[in-house]
């Protein structure tokens, strides 16, 4: 090799090295940006005066955040951690949010905390996985965040080490999370809007920070970051729910529905306008349940100001007379005898399939989860024995459920379009947790 040769060589692996410290200086920067400072843990967390008043609303918080679904192995020991958490990338483990200081917060202090939420950091200054919402919990505010503390500080102390997570290389490595977090996180504060009522701005931060709804109800790109647009839906990785939009009119979309209508919803699970099902459903029962009216109602009138999604789909397929009497045949068999032989349900028992909008909507996953896995409301205190539906996994092929799946879509003035047995077999595989 010549001597300008190795000498224009040299000069580009300068370079490259300089690029990759800028690289690595930026993405160190962005991840330490608005950090708070968090004093290195010495023996227990030093203790803070805490009133049975903030207590008790850290309890509320925890259920508005619905924090114990994730943290709560089943059968084991409520807050105490455990639960695998299916992702695309591999299965991640909740941690252990009592008290106990070998293996929970009794070492976490308020400020600690604080920054788990806030920066997504653990004591130690370690990358959280965002598995655990905290692009959502970063706008929660520091006196919340105090009052959650406060409970769990409340909890006994379980001794239930953390699992170590089961990542795929390289989403395993913090590098690797570090340069997600320098491309999709930023730490922020939610800020009331000068121009909205106070009620808005409170319904805003809880549907945005504690409630975390945007972790179901919006579309992840292939790094499971959000895609950008607001609460405009997106299908559930794995799970194969489709949560839908809540700005569509033609999906969850509220915008016509009365404030009333939607707090019934969040409170019960059931309206005429629609019941809630799969993951939802889970959301009423631990969470929106226990909710105060006014927080209820301040969640209604921010989601009834969401602008409208844009485009409608294109016009669905339509299905052929044969696949239709196929699928008749089928419903007249497994499905009229509650829902009815014209989709017209029974009112407070069978929801209405002409004109539902869960039938309707272009994503058919949902349809096809419940007739596969079957569809149960939750319990609540004001539809304390709700029916369910059950499953027909067993009893009918993917053929069969594509066929049934047309039929209810594409009657009664549905026209919601065709379902392929493909589609059918992809998405009826999907967990239950």
């Amino acid at each position: 090799m010549s001597l300008k040769a190795r000498r224009r060589r040299l000069i580009t692996l300068a370079l490259l090295a300089a690029l990759a410290g800028i690289a690595t200086a930026t993405v160190w920067s962005l991840n330490r940006l608005d950090e708070a400072p968090v004093p290195e843990a010495q023996g227990a967390a030093p203790s803070i005066p805490t009133t049975e008043a903030q207590i008790t609303r850290g309890a509320y918080l925890a259920r508005a955040g619905n924090c114990a679904t994730c943290h709560t192995e089943r059968g084991g020991a409520p807050y105490a951690g455990g639960r695998p958490l299916a992702t695309p990338f591999g299965t991640v483990y909740s941690s252990n949010l009592t008290p106990d200081e070998a293996t929970g917060l009794g070492r976490w202090s308020a400020d600690a905390f604080w920054r788990a939420l806030h920066n997504g950091r653990s004591i130690d200054g370690r990358l959280l996985y965002p598995a655990f919402p905290y692009p959502n919990y970063t706008q929660v505010t520091r006196a919340d965040s105090d009052a959650l503390y406060a409970y769990l500080r409340s909890l006994p102390p379980t001794k239930a080490p953390n699992r170590a997570h089961e990542l795929a290389f390289p989403f395993s490595t913090q590098p690797a999370l570090a340069v997600w977090r320098a491309l999709y996180f930023r730490p922020g504060v939610h800020r009331d809007e000068p121009a909205r009522t106070a009620e808005w701005n409170r319904g805003a931060y809880l549907v945005r920070g504690l409630g975390h709804c945007a972790a179901c109800h919006e579309a992840r790109n292939l790094l499971g970051a959000s895609q950008g647009l607001e609460l405009a839906g997106g299908l559930m990785p794995l799970q194969n729910w489709y949560a839908p939009s809540l700005r569509d009119p033609h999906e969850a979309g509220v915008s016509d529905w009365s404030e009333q209508e939607i707090v019934a919803l969040l409170r019960t699970g059931m309206t005429p306008k629609g019941s809630v099902m799969g993951p939802m459903a889970d959301v009423v029962y631990r969470s929106t349940q226990h909710l105060s009216e006014p927080d209820l109602r301040a969640m209604a009138v921010f989601l009834k100001s969401l602008p409208p999604a844009g485009s409608r789909p294109p016009e669905p397929v339509r299905a052929t007379s044969t696949r239709l009497a196929q699928g008749a045949a089928l419903y007249a068999r497994h499905c009229a005898a509650c829902h009815g032989e014209q989709g017209e349900g029974v009112p407070g028992v069978y929801p209405r399939l002409a004109g539902n909008r869960a039938v309707r909507m272009a994503e058919p996953a949902n349809v096809i989860r419940v007739i596969a896995k079957g569809g149960f409301l939750p319990a609540t205190a004001g539809n304390p024995r709700p029916f369910g539906m059950p499953p027909f996994a067993h009893l009918l092929s993917d053929d069969e459920i594509a066929a049934v799946a047309t039929y209810v879509r594409d009657s009664w003035g549905n026209r919601a379009g065709v379902v392929e047995p493909h589609v059918v077999g992809r998405l009826r595989a999907g967990g239950d947790d």
